[in-house]
């Protein structure tokens, strides 16, 4: 198969997951699992989960201004597993458990929301940019994939870092 069908295939494979994560995702404030203890411990685990994406996406960016283009295939490659392995977390801890409401109360009140609401539409359109990009650099056309990866490392930078802010926020409010 060429490259230019294989492109077309994943287009349509990425244009089903960009709706249907953040589906999945918003129908999280409706489904609840019953009778399950809530899952109380998740939120450290995947703010954690988000630093470490937050520091993989800076290593493969030195990686491949090194010239070293396995690492960096390798250290992207494990950013996108630690960014669905925060998403099963995170599914499961909102199946399980209330969102927790933000105590604050002032200009850090706002800061807060700015940031929460920032990170939430950012990490909706980081989805398509991360799979594009990643499938560029498969399909080896690595012209285009720079020129996305350009777009797409500070979109997804900046959501692994807010992740983990937007939790170290809410953390005093959790029950």
């Amino acid at each position: 198969m060429n490259n230019e069908l294989q492109e077309k295939k994943y287009k349509k494979i990425i244009t089903i997951l960009s709706v249907a994560i953040p589906l999945a995702v918003a129908a999280l404030f409706v489904i609840k699992i019953p009778n399950v203890e809530p899952l109380r411990s998740l939120p450290p685990i995947y703010a954690l989960i988000n630093a470490l994406t937050a520091v993989l996406l800076i290593a493969a960016v030195v990686a491949i201004k090194k010239g070293n283009k396995k690492l960096h295939e390798q250290l992207n490659t494990t950013a996108i597993i630690c960014s669905v392995l925060f998403l099963v977390l995170y599914v499961a801890y909102h199946m399980t458990s209330d969102s927790t409401k933000f105590g604050g109360d002032g200009a850090v009140k706002y800061i807060y929301y700015f940031i929460l609401f920032t990170h939430i539409l950012l990490s909706i359109i980081i989805i398509p940019f991360v799979l594009i990009t990643f499938m560029r650099a498969k399909l080896g056309n690595f012209t285009e994939h720079k020129r996305i990866a350009k777009i797409t490392f500070p979109l997804w930078l900046y959501v692994a870092i807010t992740g983990v802010v937007v939790y170290l926020m809410i953390s005093p409010y959790y029950i």
